[in-house]
């Protein structure tokens, strides 16, 4: 009988022959039947060989995200409005900075989006990986006194920005050999439970999660996965002001714990190393005291 190794598992590429085996004699089996086939081993990029787009990588989470991909051996474009931010990120990569790529373009205007991708694919000819990850919070008002503009700026950048970039991943992702890729969608909890004064940041993360789902069934046919990572209290410059308190629902004003981002960039990691045929569709990832679950 031939023996199950581990070995055997990671070369096998095709699937074996089937072996039959005999069940012991049992009143209730008395037929012989298939030894179940050796797993056809998944084999995924490497990821030296592997290309990310990585949103908003200037600052924060964007940043930290590409630099755990870019410390596991990825190449990672790094892309934002300001070159002199992304240019620091990279710069922080010490011996991966030659994988780090950064290039200037705003995910709010659909040329320079296309222009973005148009100089990936000359480079490249490919894109294994898309983390949409650039947004904003908007300012800490009441509803009623937010402007159209300030609104505006939200969906753009939040919304539009990630729907545009999806835009051309699946466009390139398409045409490429072999066909397909992953889109990693930033979300937050603001997508399950709203903060009090951030109606535009709460509206877009909820439209990303719908966006989420859509590109994981329009992409299907041709192998593009789509997830999202919810993220809460991951300490950037974003969550500074919650060591000084932040509004609360019943209108009290408290200190909230924040996590390590490197938390939430490992779990980027995790989810760009997955071969195509597994997807997280949605992640949470958050600081286990924060008030989100239950009433506060």
């Amino acid at each position: 009988m031939a023996e199950w190794t581990k070995a055997a598992v990671l070369k096998t590429a095709v699937p074996l022959r089937v072996p039959w085996v005999r069940i012991p004699a049992h009143p209730l089996f008395v037929r012989t039947v298939p030894k179940p086939p050796l797993p056809i081993a998944v084999i995924t990029m490497a990821s030296a060989e592997a290309i990310v787009l990585v949103t908003g990588a200037g600052s924060g989470i964007g940043r930290h995200a590409a630099l755990a991909l870019l410390d596991e051996g990825y190449t990672v474009i790094l892309a934002g409005r300001r070159i002199e931010p992304l240019q620091e990120t990279a710069a922080m990569a010490g011996t991966a900075t030659e994988r780090a790529v950064p290039i200037s373009a705003d995910v709010r205007d659909p040329q320079s989006v296309r222009g973005l991708f148009s100089s990936i694919d000359e480079r490249y000819g490919r894109l294994d990986v898309l983390f949409n990850n650039a947004g904003i919070s908007g300012p800490n008002v009441l509803l009623e006194d937010l402007t159209f503009e300030e609104w505006q700026l939200v969906v753009d950048v939040n919304l539009t920005g990630a729907f545009l970039c999806t835009q051309q991943a699946f466009k390139l992702m398409k045409q490429q050999e072999p066909k397909g890729g992953r889109i990693i969608n930033n979300g937050s909890v603001s997508a399950y439970s709203p903060r009090p004064h951030a109606s535009p940041y709460t509206a877009t993360k909820h439209a990303v999660t719908g966006l989420t789902k859509s590109t994981s069934l329009d992409g299907r046919p041709y192998n593009i996965a789509c997830g999202q990572i919810d993220i809460g209290n991951a300490a950037t410059d974003m969550t500074r002001k919650m060591e000084d308190g932040v509004p609360q629902a019943d209108g009290s004003l408290a200190v909230e714990p924040t996590i390590d981002v490197q938390n939430v960039a490992q779990a980027v990691v995790y989810m760009a190393s997955l071969p195509l045929d597994a997807n997280i569709q949605f992640m949470t990832v958050m600081a286990t005291k924060m008030p989100l679950v239950g009433r506060g």
